[in-house]
């Protein structure tokens, strides 16, 4: 969407203007002329690109060019960046550099004032077609009121569609419907409540919801009742309007002709007077987009004691939230079909409730697959297949390999478009390119969250904000997407923190379609000679099935003068990855983004690149990094995770720039527990002042490098490997300057046994009431002498991690953690030698998962009454002499799943043999909703079985 690329470019060019304008000269006019015309066309491109789809191929075109203006003009701003910013040299032959590149930039500058003119150009024609189609489409910005009318109207009309499915193809409604009405004719309670219903679109909210508006019982129990359809661009009079005329409908009253001339203030307090005068009423508002339209509706619904309801759908987890606060209402989050519900929906649209014929089986579960469990993706989908001949299996294969593509089309998916795409158009300019950013990678593929912040930075979507660094605010948009159930957290790192995530195949696919529509990314299997005729601006490359290069070989010239970002994902073609690399490293000036993949070779060019941002080089084979690293001036972010790289010259302090750094290799790659290698960095390695990411730091070469940590206080996150015991003073030192440290681990010299102390405990040093309250997740590897005593007064912790501490069973571990309000979660791993462990009353209030491994002295657990009170996972691994279960295991209530691998078989055979006997031992542990047991058999393999308590049975899953 060009309002998007508008949007973007515009604020790129606000940014040039205010730090690099001084650069322009005369050109610094021309430049703002540009802005201020592109600025009169955003408006009008809002609405244009909502009829675009219907429009003539003129406008079509005018948008076009619009976006491409828009691009042309970003990319001339920044290729003068590139040619004059840069030489900042000092001293006799610093002067001498900058008098021959001013001579040899003086046809370059020329050449920027020529592209600037050309521009202008272009901007006031296509200025003179937006005066002529404002004119011709009747569009004005800001937009107006009868186009909103317009499309609420219409989106009305196709969301009573939703409601117009037979009862016989509802499946998987019984028990969330039964649920929500339990909830509506609950009679504990007098006051109003709100019972709102959230998910993404198509998930089916607004037909449970009418099911349950319309049930017998619920209309018997609400003599008054009304449905209001909200939707996108709602027109808050028109729907008050509405709510009248049902209210007085329903209550066989005259609706009051005044209302026509009535202001919203007026409209609300008839709404509330016939509301307070009515008796019991029951009112959904389907559709809500925003908080704000709660924050505005909920004084017209009077606070009476009849045990008032409302019901509320919404895409949007904040405003399912903030209506369900105030009321001590009932929050309802749409789950996806199960497969089993998913099938049987699916027959019953083609096949009328009979089975699907065996030839079918594969390719109608592959296009289930796709659909996710979304009902209005099964729907539409199985309508398309219903037309197709069910003899012809290669028909139905062939919508299976197409669904993407039959997206694009307006045939049967053209509704689940429309819909996913509502979504998508709600959204501010800069989380429309954040979420778009996703169709980089391909299908199911586990994106990391992190990662994924960091090219949003990267690539400038992220906007500065007062106060907050850009880190936090890139996570906050990364929170609104997932609340507005655009992107699936599928993984969690510690306090709900996102570690993975995905998108649903079919919104996928929309994005796809939009991404390409905006020349935003071009993605390439293998095939350059399907590149499309725009000017590629971020290239990825992802694996293909053909290791055929010859016609690679046969085409050597690319055009990569617009590539902002080039990205390999997967294995793709050895060869053709690293001659494209070649020549991007070689010819593209204006390169921000490098993710490499698994790249055999990395050319020495791409430290020519004096744009990068972002080079990520982790999981190559990358041995050194070059002196010429020192080139990258601009850059902010750094990985080489997983490398052979053990050290860095001392050219990367030149990176002043440099925001996040990650080192680091695996100590043993079939074992995790012995934690990584870090990097050996140059001794003043604190002159990296702007570093907030630093992972991790080899600090065996002596207290030089562990006091210049010290000096590095926008650190975030540190991560320190082969401590010396007798630095561990020097690092209290250092650690007391970092007050922004989020996340701090601490490893030892040596492995397993060999392991030096660390040593914490420097009461002078730490005493302070500030030192390291900022840190939320805390990781030591290596021996304890004992616990430091300032963990005690972590009160921000939510997770600590000890790896082969070996404390004394004096110093139980548990003491200085038990009273930490925020401990979320626990990780032990060779970390105490003593026989027993014992969780007290009262302590770990706020516990979720405990895990306790390799700890071969632990011979018993005892779990007071009131302790963990909200343990859900508990996991107990390789601990050989725990012979009993934890005493005391009843006591917790909260608890989901329970994990033993490896344990002694005397308790794994009382487990597994005397459940059926209801012993004591499966008795105190009934309530746990899932039990596994994993173990190696006499020939070492692995068994996983699962004991369904409730159930009382065991399943083998080997």
């Amino acid at each position: 969407m060009a309002e998007t690329v508008l949007s973007f470019v515009l604020d790129q060019l606000s940014t040039f203007l205010r730090e690099e304008g001084r650069l322009l000269g005369g050109l610094r006019q021309e430049v703002q002329f540009i802005m201020d015309e592109l600025e009169q066309m955003r408006a009008f491109l809002r609405e244009a690109e909502a009829k675009e789809e219907d429009a003539q191929p003129t406008l079509q075109q005018w948008i076009k060019q619009v976006r491409d203006a828009a691009y042309d003009t970003e990319d001339i701003l920044d290729e003068f960046v590139a040619r004059f910013a840069r030489h900042r040299a000092t001293g006799f032959y610093g002067s001498v550099r900058r008098i021959f590149s001013s001579i040899k930039n003086l046809r370059a500058r020329h050449r920027v004032a020529s592209e600037i003119q050309s521009i202008k150009s272009r901007i006031k024609s296509i200025s003179e077609a937006h005066q002529r189609y404002q004119s011709e489409y009747g569009i004005s910005a800001p937009a107006s009121n009868s186009l909103s009318a317009v499309n609420t109207t219409t989106w009305r009309y196709s969301r009573d569609d939703a409601l117009l499915v037979e009862e016989a193809k509802l499946v998987g409604i019984d028990q969330p419907k039964k649920r929500l009405i339990s909830e509506l004719l609950e009679e504990d309670d007098h006051q109003l409540k709100v019972v709102s219903v959230v998910g993404m679109g198509g998930l089916g909210k607004t037909t449970l919801v009418k099911k349950v508006h319309e049930d017998p019982e619920v209309r018997r129990h609400f003599p008054v009742r009304a449905w209001v359809t909200v939707s996108q661009t709602c027109d808050f009079q028109y729907l008050l309007k509405d709510l009248i005329r049902q209210l007085h409908e329903e209550g066989k009253k005259p609706v009051p002709q005044s209302i026509e001339s009535m202001t919203a203030t007026g409209l609300k307090k008839i709404v509330k007077d016939f509301l307070q005068q009515a008796g019991r009423y029951a009112i959904v508002f389907d559709d809500v987009w925003d908080v704000e339209f709660w924050n505005t509706i909920k004084f017209a619904l009077p606070e009476s004691s009849h045990g008032n309801r409302v019901m509320l759908t919404t895409r949007k987890a904040d405003v399912a939230s903030a209506s369900c606060t105030e009321s001590l209402g009932y929050l309802h989050r749409m789950e996806s079909l199960s497969f089993e519900d998913s099938w049987t929906l699916f027959c019953n649209k083609i096949f009328k409730g009979n089975s699907c014929p065996g030839h079918l089986m594969d390719v109608a579960k592959g296009v289930l697959d796709k659909c996710e469990g979304l009902p209005l993706a099964i729907l539409a989908i199985s309508g398309l297949l219903a037309l197709k001949d069910v003899n012809r299996t290669e028909e139905w294969e062939t919508v299976r390999r197409s669904l993407g593509g039959e997206l694009e089309g307006t045939g049967k998916l053209d509704r689940v478009k429309k819909i996913l795409s509502l979504s998508y158009n709600d959204l501010p300019w800069h989380l429309k390119a954040c979420l778009l950013y996703l169709s980089i990678y391909p299908e199911d593929y586990k994106i990391g969250c992190g990662r994924l912040i960091n090219l949003w930075i990267a690539e400038r979507f992220v906007e500065w904000r007062e106060g907050m660094s850009i880190e936090d605010v890139a996570w906050g948009y990364l929170s609104e997407l997932v609340s507005r159930n655009l992107i699936q957290v599928t993984c969690v790192f510690y306090e709900g923190i996102p570690y993975t995530c995905r998108i649903h195949d079919l919104l996928r696919a929309v994005i796809l379609l939009k991404s390409r529509e905006q020349n935003l990314v071009t993605v390439i299997d293998g095939q350059p000679t399907m590149w499309p005729s725009d000017k590629v601006r971020r290239l990825v490359l992802r694996s293909s099935s053909s290791n055929n290069t010859q016609h690679h070989q046969q085409r050597r010239s690319y055009c990569f003068d617009h590539l902002r970002s080039f990205f390999t994902i997967g294995s793709p073609n050895p060869l053709l990855s690293r001659m494209l690399l070649s020549e991007i490293s070689r010819s593209s000036k204006l390169l921000k983004v490098l993710e490499l993949d698994s790249q055999v070779e990395i050319p020495n060019e791409i430290f020519n690149l004096f744009q990068l941002k972002h080079l990520d080089l982790s999981c190559t084979r990358v041995e050194r990094i070059p002196k010429a690293i020192g080139k990258l001036q601009h850059l902010e972010y750094l990985d080489l995770g997983n490398t052979r790289v053990r050290e860095l010259p001392l050219e990367i302090l030149k990176l002043q720039q440099l925001r996040v750094l990650r080192v680091y290799q695996q100590v043993d790659t079939s074992d995790d527990d012995y934690g990584y290698h870090g990097f050996k960095a140059p001794s003043n390695m604190g002159g990296l002042l702007a570093l907030e990411v630093l992972n991790c730091i080899d600090a065996s070469s002596g207290s030089t490098i562990v006091k210049e940590i010290g000096k590095l206080t926008q650190l975030r996150e540190l991560y320190i490997t082969k401590l010396r015991s007798e630095d561990g003073k020097e690092l209290c030192s250092s650690l007391a300057n970092l007050t922004s440290l989020r996340e701090l681990s601490v490893d030892s010299i040596g492995k397993g046994d060999d392991f030096e102390i660390i040593d914490l405990n420097h009461p002078s040093l730490s005493s302070s009431s500030l030192f390291l309250q900022s840190l939320r997740t805390l990781f030591m590897c290596g021996r304890l002498e004992k616990m430091p005593q300032w963990v005690a007064r972590l009160h921000g912790l939510v997770r600590i991690d000890l790896d082969w501490s070996r404390l004394r069973g004096e110093e139980d571990p548990l003491e200085s953690l038990q009273h930490l309000p925020n401990l979320g979660e626990i990780n032990f791993c060779g970390s105490y030698q003593g026989e027993g462990l014992c969780f007290k009353a009262g302590g770990f209030l706020k516990l979720k998962e405990l895990h306790l491994k390799r700890m071969e002295g632990l011979r018993w657990m005892r779990v007071e009454e009131g302790a963990l009170p909200r343990l859900q996972k508990l996991f107990l691994e390789q601990l050989p002499l725990l012979e009993e279960l934890p005493v005391g295991i009843q006591h917790l209530s909260q608890l989901q799943e329970l994990t033993l691998y490896e344990m002694s078989s005397q308790l794994r055979g009382k487990l597994l043999e005397n459940q059926k006997e209801e012993s004591e031992d499966y008795r105190r542990i009934a309530h746990i909703p899932e039990i596994l047991i994993g173990y190696y058999t006499d020939d070492r393999k692995w068994r996983d079985r699962w004991l369904w308590a409730e159930k009382k049975k065991t399943y083998n899953l080997s």
